[in-house]
């Protein structure tokens, strides 16, 4: 199976022209976090996801890939 969060955290990260630490400071967890989160390593908790979906101004479901919106 496809891991969609990795890669739409990659692709929201990469379009913004932002760094892996400047993502990370702005939702409170390492640099290396977020870099084993668009690996696919791991995956981040709940309130995690909620952070980056405000951060990037998507929603869970589209950063999640359970939707293409």
């Amino acid at each position: 199976m496809e891991n969609k969060f990795a890669e739409r955290l990659f692709e929201l990260r990469q379009e913004r022209h932002l760094s892996q630490e400047s993502v990370a400071k702005a939702v409170g967890v390492s640099q290396k976090s977020i870099d084993f989160w668009e690996k696919g390593v791991n995956e981040p908790k709940l309130s995690y996801i909620v952070k980056l979906a405000i951060f990037f101004n998507v929603s869970c479901d589209f950063l999640t890939g359970l939707k293409d919106e």
